[in-house]
């Protein structure tokens, strides 16, 4: 049976097995180099009080927060999109 994609949807090349994460949305468990990972950064401090405290010239912290969904989630949220048919396909050149 032919491959839809040459990297079968992961980004793991010939590394063998990866560990399982959990969804941060459904709690599905999936590869980790399957599942999309998104690093926001997160601040405990209100947005329009931290304004006010940068202008006086304070420090405000922010912590990255990583969150992983399963592609059905991801594409759910809009966090990737489905990309047409003609995208998808890597043209490849002719076999010699």
């Amino acid at each position: 049976m032919p491959k839809k994609r040459q990297n079968r949807g992961r980004h793991k090349g010939d590394k063998g097995r990866t560990r399982l994460v959990q969804c941060d949305n459904c709690g599905r468990l999936i590869p980790r180099d399957k599942a999309i990972c998104i690093t926001k950064w997160y601040t405990p401090v209100d947005p329009q009080l931290a304004r006010e405290l940068e202008k006086k010239g304070a420090i405000i912290m922010k912590y990255p927060v990583e969150k992983c969904y399963c592609v059905s989630c991801a594409i759910h949220y809009g966090i990737i999109k489905v990309r047409p048919e003609e995208e998808r396909k890597a043209i490849r050149g002719p076999v010699i």
